[in-house]
């Protein structure tokens, strides 16, 4: 069961708020990072989702990490943007989870039965709506460092040797993360497909 396409992340807002009282950035500054903006806003707005981000609160996350990023402009060396910025989406990702409640309260039953449709193929609910709800369930369960690599290359489409530079660990770590987070998915999967099928006939 592939991972289903990510809610494309919506434009950022203006990052013009609390640190007015800080020494204003020169052009130059200001230039780089409306670059990092537009090149990477997608992509770390993404990740901070399926690190586990809540929906309603992704936006403020993904703003926040490039005001961590505009502050640490001068330790970003060139072509290693990408990687720190996901550095830094980490580990917001991690802090948000401890200080934000969740916005849905719903057990793992019943965002499976909002998710799955027992009329439908299971095959097409990777297309529909409804079945990220399942994927988030599923992407909960695996360990961030499993969850991490299975994002990258699923949801990224990124190659083992891109993976291992990002994240900064050998080939052969990625491909061991990514074997065991791929048998992960898949018996959860089963297990709740299971679980939701011995339910539906026993009504």
């Amino acid at each position: 069961m592939p991972l289903a396409k990510v809610t494309p992340a919506p434009a950022p807002a203006s990052m013009s708020t609390d640190a007015e009282s800080e020494a204003a950035p020169s052009d130059s500054q200001n230039e780089r990072i409306r670059s990092l903006l537009v090149l990477h806003f997608d992509f770390v707005w993404r990740s901070l989702r399926r690190l586990g981000v809540a929906r309603s609160s992704v936006d403020d996350a993904a703003q926040e990490v490039f005001w961590i990023a505009a502050r640490k402009l001068d330790r970003i060396e060139p072509g290693s943007a990408r990687a720190f910025l996901f550095g830094i989406a980490v580990r917001l990702a991690s802090d948000v989870r401890r200080r934000v409640a969740r916005s849905r309260e719903l057990s793992d039953d019943a965002l499976v039965e909002a998710a799955i449709d027992p009329h439908a193929d299971v095959e097409v609910l990777v297309d529909q709506k409804r079945a990220r709800d399942l994927l988030d369930v599923v992407l909960e369960t695996l360990p961030l460092e499993l969850r991490t690599v299975l994002m990258l290359s699923e949801g990224e489409c990124l190659t083992m040797a891109e993976i291992a530079s990002l994240l900064g660990i050998p080939s052969g770590t990625v491909a061991s993360r990514l074997r065991r987070a791929r048998e992960a998915f898949e018996t959860k999967v089963e297990q709740l497909l299971d679980a939701h099928r011995a339910k539906e006939s026993a009504r």
